[in-house]
C-alpha cells in the first residue's frame, strides 16, 4: 500500500459517537443484561430488546429476563492476556503488503489507488451498509430484485460490516439467493457470539469465525473470482487500527490468486470488517514490508464510516470527482426515523437511545454527500431504507423471527416498483414533497 496523507473527514463528533456507541451496544449491555449484546451497527432488535429496569425477585436479587437471576459480570480481562505484538513503525506499515498478494489492498483515503483498482467499464455500483442483524432488510431487497428480474450484475459491490458479509452473495449473483436469505433468517445470537471477556474483549467472536468459514466455500471464491475476472469489483471495508486508518479490501483480486492462502484471508477479512473494537476481538493479519513480517490490527469497517462509496476527499462538496458509474444503488439496513419510547433511568437505555440518533444523523451525512457526488456525476442516485411502517417486535439481538420479518418486508419492496428511491428519506417534520420515487431500474417515473 502506499501512504498518503490520511483524510480528516471525520470530525470529533463523529469519533466521539461511535465510542459512544460501542460502549452503548456492548459494554454497558453486557453488564446490563445477559443478552443485550448486539454485533455490527446499531440495529432495531438491540433497541426493543433494552430491558429498562430489571425486576427484582421476591428476595430482592435484580434478575434478567424472564425472572431468572441477573448473569454476573464478565471475569476481569486479565484472565485471558493476547501475546504480545511484533513492533513496528509507521513507515513498515504504509510499506507494507500480503506476502504473495501485491493487489489484495489499499488505503481508502489514497485515490490514486482506488481509480486503477475500478473497473475498466463503467456499470452501476451497489452500496451495502452497516446494520447488524438489520441486514436481513438487505437480504430481502436483493433477492426481491432477483425475484421480479430486475437484479443487475453490478460493476461494483461494497459492503461494511454485515454489509461486507453479504457483500460476496451479491456479487457472485442470484444462485446464491437462497444462501443469503439463509444466512439473515436461521441464525441466532450463539451463531455469531459466545459471552464471556477475553483479553481484548467483551465477547468471543468464535462462532462468527466457524459461521463465515461454513459460508463462505471454495465454490463462492470460485465464483467471486469468475466475476472478477470478467472485469466486476468487490470490495469490503476494514479499519487498521494501528494507522487509523480505512482499508479497501479487494476481494475479487484475492478470490483470483485461489488456493488456502486466498480462502483464508478472504474469510479473514470478512470477519475483520464486523469485529467492532471493544466488543469483539480485533483481527490480525500478517503482512510485510522490506522483508519483515509483522502483523496489523483490523477492526470494523464502520469505525471509518457507515458504508463505502469513494475516498471521502472524492465526495467532499468542492470536489468535481466523477463517480465512474452508470447507477449508484446504496442499500442502508436501517431504518432513518425516530424511534421512540420514554427513556428509563439506566445507563444502557440512555447511550443506546442517544447513540441510535447519532447513527441516524451520520447516516443521512453520508448519504447527503453520495446524493450531491452522484448529481454532480450524472449518475441516477438510488437508495433503500427500512420503511418507517416496519414496526416488528423483537426478543434480543439476532431473533430470528424478526429478522424473518425484515427480510419479508426487504423482499416485497424489492419486487415492488418502488425498491427504491431517487433522494434520499425527508427529514422528520419536512414539509411533504413529491417524493419522485424510481423504480429498480433506475429510470424516473
Amino acid at each position: 500500500m502506499l501512504m498518503t496523507k490520511p483524510s480528516r473527514w471525520t470530525s470529533c463528533a463523529r469519533v466521539a459517537a461511535r465510542a459512544v456507541f460501542v460502549t452503548a451496544v456492548f459494554v454497558a449491555p453486557i453488564f446490563a443484561a445477559p443478552d443485550f449484546a448486539a454485533p455490527f451497527a446499531l440495529d432495531r432488535a438491540f433497541a426493543q430488546a433494552a430491558d429498562p429496569a430489571p425486576a427484582l425477585n421476591p428476595k430482592g436479587a435484580r434478575t434478567g429476563k424472564k425472572g431468572l437471576p441477573a448473569a454476573p459480570p464478565p471475569p476481569a480481562a486479565a484472565a485471558h492476556q493476547p501475546p504480545p505484538r511484533t513492533p513496528f513503525t509507521a513507515a513498515d506499515d504504509a510499506a507494507a503488503v500480503i506476502p504473495g498478494m501485491p493487489d489484495a489492498r489499499f488505503y481508502a483515503d489514497a485515490d490514486g489507488e482506488f481509480a486503477k483498482a475500478l473497473p475498466v467499464q463503467p456499470g452501476p455500483w451497489l452500496i451495502l451498509s452497516t446494520g447488524g442483524s438489520d441486514g436481513a432488510f438487505g437480504a430481502g431487497i436483493l433477492n426481491g430484485l432477483s425475484a421480479a428480474g430486475q437484479r443487475p450484475d453490478y460493476a461494483v459491490v461494497t459492503g461494511v460490516s454485515t454489509g461486507a458479509l453479504m457483500a460476496p452473495f451479491a456479487f457472485a449473483g442470484p444462485r446464491y439467493d437462497d444462501a443469503l436469505k439463509t444466512a439473515y433468517t436461521t441464525i441466532t445470537a450463539a451463531d455469531v457470539f459466545e459471552a464471556g471477556g477475553t483479553g481484548e474483549s467483551f465477547v468471543d467472536s468464535w462462532p462468527l469465525k466457524d459461521l463465515i468459514a461454513k459460508q463462505i466455500t471454495p465454490a463462492l471464491l470460485a465464483d467471486v473470482a469468475v466475476a472478477h475476472n470478467s472485469g466486476r469489483r468487490l470490495f469490503v471495508i476494514t479499519t487498521d487500527l494501528d494507522a487509523q486508518r480505512s482499508v479497501v479490501w479487494n476481494m475479487g483480486a484475492i478470490a483470483a490468486r485461489g488456493g488456502d492462502a486466498a480462502l483464508n484471508l478472504f474469510r479473514t477479512v470478512l470477519l475483520a470488517s464486523g469485529a467492532i473494537p471493544g466488543a469483539f476481538p480485533p483481527v490480525l493479519i500478517g503482512v510485510e514490508a522490506g522483508g519483515k513480517k509483522f502483523s496489523e490490527m483490523h477492526v470494523d469497517g464502520g469505525v471509518g464510516g457507515q458504508f463505502f462509496v469513494a475516498p471521502a476527499a472524492l465526495l467532499e462538496s468542492t470536489s468535481d470527482y466523477r463517480i465512474p458509474a452508470t447507477e449508484l444503488y446504496v442499500v442502508v439496513n436501517s431504518g432513518l426515523q425516530p424511534d421512540f419510547q420514554v427513556v428509563q433511568p439506566s445507563t444502557p437505555v440512555i447511550l443506546a437511545q442517544s447513540v441510535g440518533a447519532a447513527v441516524k444523523v451520520d447516516l443521512r451525512l453520508m448519504l447527503d454527500r453520495a446524493y450531491l457526488a452522484a448529481r454532480r456525476s450524472n449518475v441516477g442516485f438510488n437508495v433503500a431504507t427500512i420503511p418507517a411502517s416496519f414496526s416488528a417486535p423483537s426478543r434480543g439481538p439476532f431473533d430470528p423471527d424478526y429478522m424473518k420479518a425484515l427480510y419479508q418486508t426487504g423482499y416485497e419492496q424489492g419486487k415492488s416498483a418502488n425498491a427504491f428511491a431517487n433522494r434520499p428519506p425527508p427529514y422528520p417534520g419536512q414539509s411533504a414533497v413529491d417524493p419522485n420515487v424510481i423504480g429498480k431500474t433506475g429510470a424516473s417515473r
